[in-house]
């Protein structure tokens, strides 16, 4: 179900995304502990609604499946949860004692 754009921005940046300008907004997550990871996606200038097939391909960079993307844009999948998926997958460093 397609969503609209702004929508998806502001909950990529509740959940711990940095937006950075350029051709497109790009996206960039930073942990909990102020440190830029390499996952990240992008949404276009253009667009209104970010259509499923673009949603896919935002899961995927953001190291998520479909249906994951979807609970982290609606809310349920908060910000220590999602950031546990990423440590889990080697995407991210976790906090150390």
């Amino acid at each position: 179900m397609p969503r609209k754009q702004n929508d998806v921005e502001k909950s990529l940046e509740a959940k711990g995304f940095q937006r950075a300008k350029g051709d497109h907004n790009f996206f960039h997550y930073h942990s909990k502990a102020g440190k830029k990871s390499r996952v990240f996606t992008k949404t276009s200038h253009g667009a209104r609604e970010i259509d499923d097939n673009l949603l896919s391909q935002m899961a995927k960079q953001c190291k998520l499946s479909n249906k994951d993307f979807g609970l982290l844009i609606d809310c349920p999948l908060d910000r220590d949860s999602y950031e546990a998926k990423l440590i889990a997958q080697g995407a991210v460093e976790g906090l150390t004692a």
